[in-house]
């Protein structure tokens, strides 16, 4: 496990930049963020350079390690309950966009936590209630997870996509 891994950077939310010249109107231009598809693409990209499951898992590792801690006030006692880990996600709702955070306290359910925020973090609730996660299937990660490990991810999931019906809900 002494491979480390190049992770690629992922492209900000949105942004607008406003480009005017003095013969034309002004114009606004979008940076879109990548829809889901194209997230578990790139993910099912990085895991397919990697034959052997034991890199793949340092790999996932290596994701968890870039997760920023969360506050102590948002690890609630039972945030998510069905994994023998503990694990924390947290979301908050801009009007548009779901903006997820995690944590857990153990290296591969942290890794399986940044797996699924870099998927969904930024996303509208709409397209996540829509989304089909087959990035998971596709990197062979339900296969390779102990039963415990399994239900937690079906618990996170579970989680992620009340926090989207509630925020959509609300808009």
């Amino acid at each position: 496990l002494g491979r480390r891994f190049e992770l690629s950077e992922r492209q900000s939310p949105r942004r607008s930049v406003r480009i005017s010249n003095s013969r034309e109107p002004l114009i606004r231009y979008h940076s879109f963020m990548p829809t889901i598809n194209e997230l578990q693409d790139e993910i099912i990209e990085e895991f397919s350079a990697l034959d052997d499951w034991m890199d793949r898992y340092a790999l996932i590792i290596d994701l968890g390690n870039t997760l920023e801690p969360l506050p102590e006030s948002d690890k609630t006692p039972t945030n998510i309950e069905g994994c023998q880990s503990r694990v924390w996600i947290t979301a908050s709702f801009d009007g548009e966009r779901i903006h997820f955070r995690g944590e857990s306290d153990a290296l591969i359910v942290k890794g399986i936590v940044s797996l699924l925020l870099r998927v969904l973090d930024g996303q509208t609730p709409q397209d996540i209630l829509a989304s089909d996660l087959y990035f998971i299937e596709r990197i062979g990660l339900a296969e390779h997870l102990s039963p415990t490990r399994s239900n937690g991810l079906v618990s996170m999931l579970r989680q992620m996509r009340l926090f989207a019906a509630a925020f959509a809900s609300k808009s």
